[in-house]
């Protein structure tokens, strides 16, 4: 007797409204136990694994690839009535930008779940018992067993071209579907040069470069569909600076005492294996000229009508990624030694480039640093990102004449810039907390002051 369930469309966390089908693997008719991997999910800040609640068999899909759902909608419906095989637990699944990252943090029941009815925890929140890892993306029916449900005891007929079941046989890892995703590239029209026949990175960035034969002859512009992160960075942009009044100040420092300190301390044993980049010092700096001005550490608090000060410090580093960009944080950085936070950054960074930062790490934050040195960029106007007061630009470090007791010297000099909401960080504190930004670079030995 048939008895369906349907499973919806999940909040993954912080009261999201809506995802992207990026992948199902499973197809209507195939039988699926406990915490078998259902289908991959683009969320506005990572990709999400989802386990299926049931087991049973999969009656019908109710959305295609690239279709954005709303939270709270059915996805799939599985009939529990039909006999499946005994399976062990499936170890829990993972939530990452690309395929497997860190857990998070516990997330509520799917929306709208019926009283008695039980919808597992979502996507590897929770401690896990063992090492983490990627699950089949399918389990095959067995052979020559028939289904309690006679729907299925029958061949059924072949898909349409475009049907979810089909349109998936496109052979590519789910980093390369998301590459070509944020790239706007079809996966169906790129020849693949893989192993195995598997479209491969190089293949999705050559088609996005114009090397690899167009999708139709003639084509003249690319589209690119504004979902995921794209979507969400273009939101709070858009929110931010028409929500804050934004003030941006400069400053040019020869930072050369930065520079010979960063040489000594990366020669010390216990940074052997830690990249010691200019940016860790300038987060240092920043940490501490915070803690004199913690109104550029503070958030705006429209409803309770209150400015709220934060005693620690979640530092965020935004990093550009295929997928777009993205702004985790080191969370207490303040509580940090050097050593610490240079370990910090290098996996921040190393995680988002990666394409695996977890969603609880782009939450929180309290202030932020843009490096656009490393694009050869002395300097910018950067938006605040929601939520904060503050964010710090670093330019690039270059050797330029400086004077130096009358005498032209070549100097290592950067330029600073800072943007800070206006409605409770006035210039006199803006530039005081860029001042003690630029003073901590160009004399360390002021730290200890």
């Amino acid at each position: 007797m048939a008895e369906l369930k349907q499973f919806k469309m999940p909040d993954v966390g912080e009261g999201l409204t809506e995802g992207d089908i990026l992948t199902w693997s499973v197809k209507p008719g195939d039988t699926v136990v406990v915490n078998q991997i259902l289908v991959e999910v683009e969320t506005a800040k990572a990709a999400v694994e989802l386990p299926s609640p049931y087991a049973g068999v999969v009656t019908e899909l109710h959305a295609a690839e690239g279709e954005t759902v709303e939270v709270g909608r059915p996805i799939i419906t599985i009939d529990v009535g039909a006999s499946v095989p005994s399976a062990e637990p499936a170890p829990e699944a993972n939530v990452s930008e690309a395929e497997v990252g860190s857990a998070a943090e516990p997330a509520a029941e799917p929306a709208e779940a019926a009283p008695n009815e039980r919808q597992s925890v979502l996507v590897g929140y929770g401690p896990r018992s063992g090492p983490a890892g990627r699950r089949p993306r399918k389990t095959a029916q067995p052979p020559e067993t028939p289904s309690a449900n006679p729907a299925f005891n029958v061949a059924p007929a072949p898909p349409p071209a475009d049907a979810p079941e089909t349109r998936h046989r496109v052979l590519a890892k789910p980093p390369v579907r998301k590459l070509a995703k944020a790239l706007g590239v079809d996966l169906a029209s790129v020849a693949p040069t893989g192993p195995n026949g598997t479209v491969s990175r190089e293949d999705i960035e050559a088609a996005a470069n114009g090397d690899a034969k167009p999708r139709r002859a003639g084509d003249r512009e690319t589209r690119i569909p504004i979902k995921g992160v794209r979507k969400h960075m273009a939101a709070a942009m858009v929110a931010s600076a028409f929500t804050a009044p934004h003030v941006t100040e400069f400053v040019t420092v020869d930072v050369t005492p930065m520079m010979d300190l960063r040489t000594r301390v990366a020669a010390r044993p216990e940074f052997r294996d830690v990249k010691v980049s200019p940016l860790v010092f300038v987060a240092k700096a920043v940490i501490l000229a915070a803690k004199r001005t913690p109104e550029i550490n503070a958030s705006w608090d429209d409803t309770a009508g209150e400015i709220v000060l934060k005693h620690y410090v979640n530092l965020g580093i935004a990093a550009a990624t295929a997928r777009g960009l993205v702004v985790p944080n080191i969370k207490d950085a303040d509580q940090l030694t050097l050593v610490e936070l240079a370990r910090a950054i290098g996996e921040l960074t190393d995680t988002a480039r990666a394409g695996k930062t977890a969603p609880a790490d782009m939450s929180g934050g309290t202030i932020t640093i843009t490096n656009v040195g490393v694009f050869g960029i002395d300097t910018g106007t950067p938006i605040l990102n929601p939520g904060e007061s503050g964010i710090v630009a670093f330019g690039a470090v270059r050797k330029m004449p400086w004077v130096v007791d009358d005498a032209i010297v070549p100097r290592w000099v950067t330029q600073l810039a800072v943007s800070f909401d206006h409605r409770f960080v006035d210039g006199q504190l803006g530039s005081q907390f860029l001042a003690d930004v630029a003073g901590v670079l160009a004399d360390p030995g002021l730290a200890l002051l």
